[in-house]
């Protein structure tokens, strides 16, 4: 019988391909996004100096369903906006495997309209 791997386990495969190809500076950091069911979060890290300089998720913004598009929309614009504040004008967009459908495609739209430049 030929085992199948889960999707998540194939996921991490991607993220950790990609994570050898993408780092974040000081001049671009790296925006990551995770989604789960019920939240989506995006990060923007420094990868030189290994530290999270922005961080937004779609519980601290406290909206009622934080696992669909809208939740997704609100967290870019949110982390767009805190990026301006830190005087992050660019950065690297790293989807963490996830296929640029969906969430991770109205976060980054979202991210891009706020004023975002990736």
């Amino acid at each position: 019988m030929i085992k199948k791997n889960s999707r998540n386990s194939e996921r991490v495969r991607r993220h950790a391909r990609v994570r050898g190809k993408v780092l974040g500076d000081n001049k671009t950091p790296r925006l990551v996004v995770f989604r789960s069911n019920k939240n989506i979060e995006a990060q923007i890290i420094d990868d030189n100096k290994k530290v999270t300089l922005v961080s937004v998720n779609s519980k601290s913004l406290k909206l009622k369903n934080g696992g669909n598009v809208e939740a997704a929309k609100a967290v870019g614009k949110a982390i767009a906006e805190k990026a301006k504040e830190k005087k992050i004008s660019a950065v690297k967009f790293d989807r963490a495997g996830y296929l640029y459908h969906g969430r991770v495609e109205a976060l980054a739209n979202a991210a891009r309209e706020a004023g975002l430049k990736f």
